[in-house]
């Protein structure tokens, strides 16, 4: 009888376990889609997860996106998104391609992107982005720096020929 009853315990947090992991899942699928349900970036697929029960202190450098439910302490970098989850809990100077809060920061978060805060996120520090999203029910205890979006621009190439290789005109991102 007691190791029935140790069986049934096991397989509560296993179901418990799986269902964090479905809920991740949805979250990052709804984050993909493009419908208008959400609102923020459109992620890429590669997404690495540091879990609800992780303690990290140091410096993490990454590429592609990166969700954390967990506790971090000290610098992220990144070209890529950095997702925060409602738990997550980050004392970090934060610089990323594009950042979506439902957590706690605390430290500056500079994003060549978009800043996207969505309820009941809490951050404390300043922020540096081209684009700001905040929800309502977000507390935000800080400064804010709005800086312009990289521009388009069509090159003209200095050959009789207005298009490259490609068929289309040459676009270079410029400051």
């Amino acid at each position: 009888m007691w190791k029935n009853e140790e069986g049934v315990g096991g397989e509560m947090e296993r179901g418990q376990e799986r269902e964090r992991e479905r809920e991740q899942e949805r979250w990052v699928e709804d984050r993909r889609s493009s419908s208008p349900r959400h609102s923020g970036p459109i992620l890429p697929d590669e997404v690495a997860f540091v879990g609800q029960d992780v303690n990290f202190k140091g410096v993490i450098t990454y590429s592609g996106t990166v969700r954390i439910d967990g506790v971090l302490d000290g610098e992220i970098h990144t070209d890529g998104g950095l997702l925060v989850g409602p738990k997550a809990v980050i004392n970090a100077k934060v610089t990323a391609g594009a950042v979506v809060c439902h957590g706690h920061i605390t430290g500056d978060i500079e994003a060549t992107s978009q800043i996207v805060l969505c309820a009941p996120a809490v951050v404390e520090g300043s922020l540096t982005t081209p684009v700001l999203s905040m929800e309502e029910g977000v507390v935000f205890n800080g400064t804010l720096e709005m800086k312009s979006q990289a521009k388009v621009e069509v090159l003209r190439d200095t050959d009789t020929s207005p298009m490259n290789v490609a068929g289309r005109p040459a676009i270079r991102l410029a400051a």
